[in-house]
């Protein structure tokens, strides 16, 4: 029983050993797609770029010039009262006329022509309510303007900080994975030293498991700090709007140690 116990331990151990080799080169290929010495662009080039490209600074900027407009409407708004009147009519006309002579009878004389009538004038008004509401609704103008200065400065200073933010997660998650790809790398030289062992009879069964397992579990960190890494990358592209160059490599995880 102790021999056919020890036969299916090593069967299990080597199917281990294979399971990790196969791993081994999955995770160098996907390691291909993804480059832990990535140079970025200086931080305030981003924080421009994600101010000019971000929705909702356009939107309170556009909000600004739309207050612009209104103070100016209401600054403007007492012209409504002064004007000039214009017009012109053409038609038949009836003209009707007295002739009126000293001891007679007033005569009374009716004519009809087609004539064009001119009429020009000017008018001037003063509405109470204008006169007094309008210095009330200026001000009132003027200072939803400056509420939207205010909001849209506090739009910017918000994404500014959005971007600050994001671009040190990702330079975090740049030196995890630096961390974790050469905690992997140091395994693997681990590992094939005791699989040699192992084959030749210096290394117990049990040690060999442990290290397996050690192994695993760095593979397993590694594939957890690249999936950050590249997730907090393409996040900050999104937010900077322009693309950083898609974070690839030619190198595998070995060789970016």
């Amino acid at each position: 029983m102790k021999l056919i116990n020890i036969i299916f331990l090593l069967a299990g151990l080597i199917y281990c050993s294979l399971c990790n080799a196969q791993a081994q080169n999955t995770v160098e290929a996907d390691s291909v797609y993804i480059n832990p010495n990535a140079v970025f662009p200086p931080l305030s080039v981003m924080i421009d770029s994600a101010l000019a490209t971000n929705a909702m600074v356009r939107f309170r900027e556009e909000g600004i010039i739309g207050k612009q407009c209104n103070l100016k409407s209401y600054q403007n708004y007492w012209t409504r009262n002064i004007g000039v009147q214009a017009d012109i009519r053409y038609g038949t006309f009836d003209n009707f006329s007295t002739n009126t002579s000293e001891g007679q009878s007033p005569a009374v004389l009716a004519t009809r022509s087609s004539q064009t009538n001119y009429g020009v004038g000017a008018y001037i008004k003063f509405p109470l309510q204008d006169l007094v509401n309008r210095k009330n609704q200026v001000r009132m103008a003027q200072s939803e303007l400056d509420q939207a200065h205010s909001m849209a400065e506090a739009q910017r200073d918000e994404v500014t900080q959005l971007v600050i933010k994001q671009y040190n997660d990702v330079l975090l998650k740049q030196r995890l994975l630096k961390i974790r790809s050469k905690n992997l790398s140091t395994a693997r030289v681990n590992m094939e030293m005791v699989e040699k062992e192992f084959q030749n009879g210096v290394v117990s069964v049990t040690e060999y498991a442990r290290i397996s397992d050690i192994v695993a579990r760095n593979e397993s960190d590694f594939e957890t700090a690249r999936t950050d890494y590249v997730t907090a990358y393409m996040i900050l592209e999104e937010m900077i709007g322009f693309s950083l160059g898609a974070p690839t490599s030619t190198n595998n995880t070995n060789e970016n140690n």
